[in-house]
């Protein structure tokens, strides 16, 4: 099975080698923050957690845009940008507008939710499913779309 944390590593070799400084950081911080995981909980990180551990470094990134954005810090908004780029080089190819739509109605339908109340229940059954494929953020804001229809 091909684990991301040995494609990382193995990116990491190649970015030295290349002399591509910020990509190497980036990688570092990724790497860094799975063994911060990896010693917090006293396991060894399988592909599920490494995914999980890449979707919140996007997640706080994307939160750093918004506020770089709003200070008018465009320096700080491109840097962190560029770190998104090289985070989802390691997760899995992104679903399509289409495939998450059908995943949200697939999932109202099974969950038997009727309304904004039991959008816990929906968001429960395509976390794991859509954990580093989509941001969770807008996927909510299309199941809270669906179910107040």
């Amino acid at each position: 099975m091909d684990l991301i944390l040995d494609r990382i590593k193995d990116d990491m070799k190649a970015s030295m080698k290349g002399g591509n400084k910020s990509r190497l950081a980036v990688i570092r911080l990724i790497l860094a923050a799975t063994k911060q995981v990896e010693v917090d909980e006293r396991i060894e990180l399988d592909n599920d957690r490494v995914i999980q551990v890449l979707d919140k470094m996007l997640k706080q990134r994307r939160e750093s845009i918004r506020q770089y954005a709003d200070a008018g810090r465009n320096d700080l908004v491109a840097i962190e940008e560029a770190e998104i780029l090289v985070i989802q080089d390691f997760l899995p190819q992104p679903l399509t507008e289409a495939e998450i739509d059908a995943m949200i109605k697939e999932a109202v339908a099974e969950s038997g939710a009727a309304s904004v109340k039991d959008m816990g229940k929906v968001m429960g059954l395509l976390k794991a499913k859509m954990q580093g494929r989509a941001d969770m953020a807008i996927v909510g804001a299309k199941i809270k779309a669906v179910l107040a229809e």
